[in-house]
């Protein structure tokens, strides 16, 4: 089942990078505290996702945190050094940052994890974006498999 608008986010585990190296952090915590604008990927240095979907949330950090978001995470279901080079690579800076989700877990927790391995991608995560508040899911906005058209950031902007 897919998590819904009003639901909580999962208290599953992401491992985001800090000064002392990888640390694992349930995304309760993560993303319970405040405005949050979430959204994931399917794969970092993919085409779409390097040249759209990261790039707008870098673009448009600073009009969406006037906004009153706290913080705009990126994840995906990828290694946490993976995750951190994209970043790094990406110019996210303080803007986005960046949480693995190593496993899948958290894509299956949410509902939202997307068969891959036709193409020899294995699973990942759907591309999609929510707007948390102090834990709750208050807009969700999943993008079918192959598009890009709902999770983008001017998208998440025009929710806020």
């Amino acid at each position: 089942m897919t998590i819904a608008v009003g639901d909580q986010v999962p208290a599953v585990n992401l491992t985001v990078m800090t000064a002392d190296g990888p640390k694992s952090r349930s995304a309760s915590d993560l993303l319970g505290v405040g405005k949050t604008v979430l959204f994931a990927v399917p794969g970092p240095f993919t085409p779409t996702c390097s040249a759209r979907h990261l790039p707008g949330f870098i673009e448009l950090a600073e009009e969406i945190k006037a906004a009153g978001v706290s913080r705009i995470v990126c994840t995906a279901v990828q290694d946490i050094f993976v995750m951190e080079a994209w970043g790094k690579a990406s110019g996210a800076g303080d803007a986005v940052d960046m949480a693995a989700d190593g496993n899948g877990e958290f894509a299956r927790a949410l509902g939202l994890e997307l068969d891959a391995t036709a193409f020899g991608l294995g699973y990942r995560s759907q591309r999609f974006a929510m707007i948390i508040e102090d834990g709750v899911i208050r807009h969700l906005m999943v993008d079918a498999p192959g598009e890009f058209r709902v999770s983008g950031a001017e998208q998440v902007l025009g929710k806020l």
